[in-house]
C-alpha cells in the first residue's frame, strides 16, 4: 500500500508534517512497516480542503490530528 501526504503549501500551512508523524507512530505501533510505504507528495490537487493525503488511488481530504485516528483506521488499517 502506498500512502502520501501532501506537503505543498497550503497543507503544510494546515498541519502536514503532523500528520507525517502519525501516520509514522501508527504504522509502526500496528506493525505495517513491510506492507504501507509512506511518501510525501508536492500537491495532491486539493489545495483547498488540506491536508490531504493520498492512499493507493484514494484521495482523502481535510485530514487533521483530530480526525486522524478514524482516518488511518478506515483508509490504512481495514485494507491491509
Amino acid at each position: 500500500m502506498n500512502v502520501y501526504v501532501c506537503v505543498g503549501s497550503s497543507c503544510h500551512l494546515r498541519g502536514s508534517y503532523k500528520i507525517i508523524e502519525l501516520m509514522k507512530e501508527n504504522i509502526e505501533k500496528n506493525g505495517l512497516e513491510e506492507k504501507v510505504n509512506l511518501s510525501a507528495a508536492f500537491c495532491l490537487g486539493k489545495c483547498t480542503t488540506g491536508v490531504t493525503i493520498k492512499v493507493d488511488e484514494d484521495i482523502v481530504c481535510g485530514v487533521s490530528p483530530e480526525n486522524f485516528d478514524g482516518i488511518f483506521k478506515e483508509h490504512i488499517l481495514d485494507k491491509v
